[in-house]
Parts: structure tokens; C-alpha cells; sequence
């Protein structure tokens, strides 16, 4: 199966993951919506709407790049309608866009708090629902959040509780809305990474350079989403996938390639629970 073609719209697609997942895509001749607030350079972040569109169609594929606050329900709905109206239909909808602060209750301010759930979890929520209606039109639809697995370990909730919350919201979209779109042969699903990526999100706040240098880079969660991206939507849907295991489960065994590193020095993420399978082949890259 291939992404041919395919409308993909994608929250906060301007960097990192989300521009990764898109020029991937593009690769197939895929058409990308890219929402998202970044229409100037920004002092500590790379790239713009318009500099991700200028990769995506130098990789092959077509771009629409539209400013948007996904917090703001009128001008998510004025998004989709403009890329609907461009392109034509909505094929994908991949729940991108994130913000985070790993602080403790004591300093996490209130501000910050609905930051992150306004985007996180509210965000993607609306954001399904305003592309659902043209999901229901379109051949194998899928919506993808770049969400954890439901892991209700304290560990993972003491000391940045707002945060998982926030984050826990994406991945109960999954669990719920799964189910929910199952008449409509719409797939919905979550990838989250195994260990650090290499972002300028990752960068900022997980510790700097030396961090890069003990993440994967953004390629395997570009590779991965493509393969569930192209999976059947009426027989894929509801799962929780872990990056390197979707690429085994697709006959990967090489896993060197998105590392400067052996596996065993790469700096785990947060959420991957203590019982997430780890092949030999992984484990030995």
C-alpha cells in the first residue's frame, strides 16, 4: 500500500517527528497539510510552515502550509475547511503537535498546566473531531497520535504529573475513539519511541547536546508511522505501538542505522512500560 496521493493533515508538522513523519510521506507523492502556529523563524527552533512545505515538495510530495492554533476551535475548523477546499478530502490525520514541561506540582504553573492540555489533550481531541466527518469519506483513514502507551505506574506521574496527564489524554483519544470509528472502518492508533529522539523538543528539555547524542534520530518514528499508516484501517486500530517494534514486526533487524550509538547507551523515554517485548535484534544494535 502506498500514501500516494493520499491528504494527510498534521498538527505542529513544522519540525522534528511531525516534519519527519510528513517528507516520509512524501516520498509516496503524499499531500500534507501542514498546521501549525510557526510562520517565523523562532530563536531556538528550527523551521517554519513554510520551510517544511519547501521540504516536503522537494521530496516529492504537495504542501498546503496554514497557520494554526490548534487551542482555538474556530481556527481549526477554518484549517481542515482550507485544506479540505485545496485537496479535496482529509485521508490522515496525525495528532502531532505536543507541548511539554516536566516540572513537579509545586513548580508548575497554572498557565503551563493548560498549555499543555489545551494542546495536548484538547488539541487532539478537536482536532479528530473536526476531521472526522471527512475521514468518513476516504479510503483506508487513519488517525495516528504520537501518544504513550496507558501505563497507570506512579512512576511516570510522580514529579511531572501535569505532563502525563496531559499526555495520557492523547492516548485515551486512542483508546476510546478506536472503538468509536470502528463502523466507519476508521483505524486509530498511537506511536510513541522507545528511547529519546533526537528533537530540538528533546534538546531544550531533556539536557542539551550530550542527550542528542544518546537519542535515535527522527527517521525511525518516520518509518514507523509510514508502516502504520499503510496497514489495512479495518483490522489495524487501537494500538499502542512502540517505534522499533512496528519495524521488527515488518522484518527489520538492523536497527543501527537511526543511532550513533549501541542500544544499550540510548537514553530510554518516559512511558514505555517495564513489560514492552525487546527482540534480540534490538537490543543487539
Amino acid at each position: 500500500m502506498s500514501l500516494k496521493d493520499k491528504v494527510i493533515f498534521i498538527s505542529g508538522g513544522s519540525r522534528g517527528i511531525g516534519l519527519a513523519i510528513a517528507k516520509k510521506a512524501a516520498l509516496d507523492g503524499a499531500k500534507i497539510i501542514i498546521a501549525a502556529k510557526t510562520a517565523e523563524p523562532h530563536p531556538k527552533l528550527p523551521g517554519t510552515i513554510y520551510t517544511a512545505a519547501e521540504e516536503i515538495v522537494s521530496a516529492g510530495g504537495d504542501a498546503l502550509p496554514l497557520i494554526c492554533d490548534i487551542r482555538s476551535e474556530d481556527n481549526v475548523r477554518d484549517t481542515i475547511n482550507k485544506g479540505v477546499d485545496h485537496f479535496g478530502g482529509i485521508d490522515i490525520c496525525i495528532n502531532n503537535a505536543s507541548a511539554i514541561q516536566l516540572t513537579n506540582v509545586t513548580d508548575t504553573e497554572m498557565k503551563r498546566y493548560d498549555l499543555m492540555h489545551q494542546i495536548n489533550g484538547r488539541g487532539t481531541y478537536m482536532v479528530s473531531k473536526f476531521c472526522l466527518p471527512h475521514l468518513k469519506k476516504a479510503d483506508n483513514p487513519h488517525i495516528l497520535n504520537l501518544a504513550p502507551p496507558l501505563d497507570m505506574s506512579a512512576k511516570w506521574f510522580a514529579n511531572t504529573v501535569a505532563y502525563t496527564m496531559a499526555k495520557y489524554t492523547m492516548s485515551m483519544c486512542v483508546l476510546g475513539m478506536a472503538e468509536e470509528f470502528k463502523p466507519d472502518c476508521i483505524a486509530v492508533n498511537a506511536l510513541w519511541p522507545r528511547t529519546a529522539i533526537a528533537t530540538a523538543a528533546v534538546q531544550n528539555h531533556l539536557g542539551g547536546d550530550e542527550i542528542m547524542k544518546l537519542s535515535r534520530n527522527v527517521d525511525i518514528m518516520a518509518d514507523s508511522a509510514y508502516s502504520i499508516l499503510t496497514k489495512d484501517s479495518k483490522s489495524f486500530t487501537g494500538n499502542f505501538c512502540i517505534d522499533d517494534l512496528v519495524l521488527y514486526e515488518d522484518g527489520v533487524k538492523d536497527f543501527s542505522k537511526y543511532a550513533s550509538v549501541p542500544f544499550d547507551q540510548l537514553m530510554p523515554d518516559f512511558f514505555v512500560p517495564d513489560d514492552t517485548p525487546l527482540p534480540d535484534e534490538i537490543k543487539n544494535s
